[in-house]
Order: C-alpha cells, then sequence, then structure tokens
C-alpha cells in the first residue's frame, strides 16, 4: 500500500513534546516511522512520551533532551549538542509555546518578554541555529504552531496574539530565505483544540458561557481534536508537502471564515 506519509529514516526535532500537540506529534511522528528527537521543560513528561513512542517502534523509541526555549541564549549550545550527538536533521516542529490572558493595563515589559522569548524568540533562534550547515539534510521541513489569535483581536490576549502574529510575519520572510537551502516552513494556525489547555479554559469559563458558546457557534466542523492539529503538521513535516512554503494554514473547524 503506498502511504502519503512515511517518515522511515528521517529524523525530526519536536519542541514542546511533552504535552498537547507536541506530544501527539511526537507520536504521530514516531508511528510513520520518525526518529523523534524531543526538547520540553519536563524530563518526567518527556520520559512518559518516550515511552509511549517505544510502543510503535520496537522498543527502539527516541531520544529527549530537557530545555527551557524561553531561554533563548541556551538554544545554540542546545542545538549544537542535538547535532553532534544525531548528525542532520530532516525535520523541527516546534510547539513550545505558553499561552494565558490579561487585561493589557496588567502587562508589563516584563510580562510581554515572557511570552515572546518561548512563543517567538525561541522559535526564530531554533530555526536558526537548525538551519547552519551541516544540521539539516535537504528537503528539510519546518512547522511552526501559530494561532487563529495571530489573526483576529480577543481582549486580554496582547502577548499571545502578538508573539503568533511575529511568528507568522518572520516564517514568511525565513521560508524566502531558506527556499534556496531546499527547505521549506510553514506554519499552522488553530483555534481551540481539546488539549490540556481546553480544559483549563473549561475550568475558568464553563459549557454555559458566553465566551464557550460564542467558540462552538463559530467553528462549524466542531473542536478540532488534537490528533487533527497532529496529521495536519505530519503532512507539512513530510515530501506530500513539495510546493507549499512561506504558509499559515488553518485548522479551525472555519472559525477564521469569520474574518475574510
Amino acid at each position: 500500500m503506498l502511504n502519503l506519509v512515511d517518515f522511515t529514516g528521517k529524523k525530526i526535532i519536536v519542541a514542546g513534546a511533552s504535552s498537547g500537540i507536541g506530544k501527539c506529534t511526537a507520536l504521530t511522528l514516531a508511528r510513520y516511522g520518525a526518529q523523534v528527537i524531543m526538547i520540553a521543560r519536563r524530563k518526567d513528561k518527556l520520559e512518559e512520551t518516550l515511552q509511549e513512542i517505544r510502543e510503535y517502534t520496537d522498543g527502539k523509541g527516541g531520544v529527549y533532551y530537557p530545555a527551557d526555549l524561553s531561554e533563548v541564549d541556551g538554544i545554540a549550545e542546545l542545538v549544537k549538542r542535538i547535532a553532534d550527538a544525531n548528525g542532520a536533521v530532516d525535520g523541527l516542529v516546534y510547539c513550545a509555546g505558553v499561552g494565558g490572558a490579561r487585561p493589557m493595563a496588567q502587562y508589563s515589559y516584563d510580562k510581554l518578554l515572557e511570552t515572546m522569548n518561548i512563543n517567538y524568540f525561541g522559535f526564530v533562534e531554533t530555526v536558526r541555529q537548525v538551519t547552519k550547515k551541516g544540521r539539516y539534510n535537504r528537503g528539510m521541513r519546518i512547522v511552526g504552531i501559530s494561532s487563529v489569535a495571530a489573526l483576529f483581536g480577543d481582549g486580554g490576549h496582547l502577548a499571545y496574539s502578538g508573539s503568533k502574529a511575529a511568528m507568522n510575519g518572520s516564517a514568511r520572510c525565513m521560508a524566502y530565505e531558506l527556499a534556496a537551502k531546499g527547505i521549506a516552513l510553514n506554519t499552522i494556525a488553530p483555534s481551540m483544540v481539546k488539549t490540556e489547555m481546553f480544559g483549563h479554559y473549561l475550568a475558568n469559563y464553563g459549557e454555559d458561557s458566553e465566551s464557550y458558546r460564542d467558540l462552538i457557534a463559530r467553528q462549524y466542523l466542531g473542536l478540532a481534536e488534537v490528533q487533527d492539529a497532529a496529521n495536519l503538521i505530519a503532512f507539512l513535516a513530510s515530501s506530500a508537502s513539495d510546493g507549499i512554503t512561506g504558509a499559515c494554514i488553518p485548522i479551525d473547524g472555519g472559525y477564521s471564515t469569520f474574518l475574510f
């Protein structure tokens, strides 16, 4: 049987692989044959993901590197260690990030920087380091996890929306430059996805809230499952997506159709 997506013999870095979309992506790529190189802050959660991956890889599994990508100055050394130990890679999926909401009046420069460091600066620096000579194979695919929040305004999401809009703007510029190296770079823009973060949202607002009713009403196909996002990432990380670069692809059940 011909498989549209096949990562046999491919090495792919997944940043933010300990939970949510990142964890599901790591498991999905492993099922399709990838050697997954995982990064996240919590070693215990990375170990859990590795044990699950081993179920799909005859015990071979992947590898992981506990690290905080909000500490941008440490990314160069981290990527060097990964490259030295694993050789050139075929893909990077950047799922690391934070959410959160607060009124504009409660934001300070330091609070803005906390979000920008992990959601934006960490993304750019990781891409910069991974795409240095000798660290990637031609045909490499890079996927960043943005958000529909980058496309519209919403109260309390000054930092989050700004960081994801910055990711999208820079992604287009990086895609232009990286094309000369045979590298494609795209982002995806999920709306609310059924992850741990969605659980926190329900705990704060509840299913009877106006916020929740508005969210459901705008997503014609319903809330996306985390596997839906992982499937789109797997497609963009594979050769099946040849010809696509510099794009931001919504996965939002139709939510963004309200914007155009």
